[in-house]
């Protein structure tokens, strides 16, 4: 029996390597490089590879600039100040809660004992402060997938921790969704029984109905890898997506109940291009195209899409996606990789190749 999936990968990369290197008549070509038949991402207008922001999915110069002070200062009033000022409503507040949350935990993993020092005073010098508790609580979560693994006892511990976080946040601040969704990761870490992650949904579902962040969080525990099966997964993204708002981007949850249970390698010849996938990718094209341009949950979606576009080889669409997200790669699926820029960099690549194979040049790509 492994002899025989052997042979079935071998014959899939052999399929993958013939799809890429040898196809003929407009395709694409492998081209030595310097050579004028060779695509040059840079002639488009896209960020170097070095350039590329890994932190964030998207822009957020307010963020990135209260980022700098603290990180700099080790002063966590701006970041107290700037959470006082996001509203609670929609998706802006919890991003920018991970987001310290993610400065503050990969600071302690580069510096250990000493970076985050930020996070440690803020919480203890504003103990009544609730983005201080929201903040404190992600990083708990943030903190058991780096630096543990399921299953251990230091893992539970932390959650554990987290969990007790996640209420004392939500007793500060009653009508904000945050501290429950931060506590939709902790169920999926500490496998909730299904009546006691309903319980919590129910809460979040009460404060935000349409939070894209908690349907994603949500989506993970329902995946067949955690607590669920690709069924249940389908049902929950596919129900979400029916009842989503006019301009909601909930349409796009289907595509990523596909992502959670697509294989890193895939046997099924055009898999990319079937009917389960192409009606997530209409359905999340769909969502892009009816959103707003400022909606923060926007790029998460372009991410994605982009990635299943390329892998569709439906470049214009794909070089699209691409002009309006590059310059950040701080999302799925290129931050499940050790490099998230160099996968968004040889992602972006193959989409310049087939955009230039099929006829395409920086004249001829549409930009805002």
């Amino acid at each position: 029996m492994e002899i025989l999936w052997i042979l079935l990968v071998l014959a899939a990369l052999t399929a993958l390597t013939v799809r890429f290197v040898s196809r003929r008549g407009g395709g694409i070509q492998l081209a030595r490089p310097g050579s004028p038949d060779a695509a040059d991402p840079s002639a488009y207008g896209f960020a170097l590879q070095e350039e590329l922001d890994v932190r964030l999915p998207g822009p957020d110069q307010d963020l990135l600039d209260v980022l700098a002070v603290v990180q700099h200062t080790q002063d966590w009033k701006p970041a107290q100040r700037l959470l006082a000022e996001t509203p609670k409503e929609g998706e802006r507040r919890w991003q920018r809660v991970q987001a310290f949350a993610g400065a503050a935990s990969l600071e302690l993993a580069q510096r250990p004992g000493v970076g985050g020092a930020w996070l440690r005073k803020w919480r203890s010098e504003a103990p009544k402060d609730a983005g201080a508790a929201q903040v404190h609580a992600e990083f708990l979560v943030q903190q058991a997938w780096r630096s543990s693994a399921v299953g251990r006892d230091d893992f539970r511990i932390i959650l554990e921790e987290a969990r007790t976080v996640c209420g004392e946040a939500a007793l500060l601040a009653p009508g904000d969704p945050v501290p429950y969704v931060t506590e939709l990761a902790v169920a999926r870490g500490l496998a909730y029984p299904r009546p006691e992650f309903d319980q919590l949904w129910a809460k979040v579902m009460d404060r935000a109905p349409h939070h894209m962040g908690a349907h994603l969080a949500a989506l993970h525990y329902h995946c067949e890898k955690w607590h669920g099966s690709r069924a249940q997964a389908d049902e929950f993204a596919t129900a979400a997506a029916a009842r989503a708002p006019r301009g909601s981007l909930l349409s796009a949850l289907p595509l990523f109940a596909v992502y959670e249970h697509t294989t890193d390698i895939v046997l099924v010849s055009d898999f990319y291009r079937t009917a389960v996938v192409s009606r997530a990718m209409e359905g999340a094209l769909h969502a892009v195209h009816q959103a707003r341009a400022d909606d923060p949950v926007l790029p998460l979606v372009r991410h994605l899409l982009v990635f299943f576009l390329v892998r569709g080889e439906r470049w214009a669409e794909s070089m699209d996606q691409f002009v309006a997200l590059d310059g950040y790669v701080g999302a799925v699926p290129w931050t499940v990789s050790e490099d998230p820029a160099a996968t968004y960099t040889l992602c972006r690549a193959l989409a310049v190749a087939g955009y230039k194979a099929n006829g395409g040049s920086p004249a001829t790509l549409r930009r805002p």
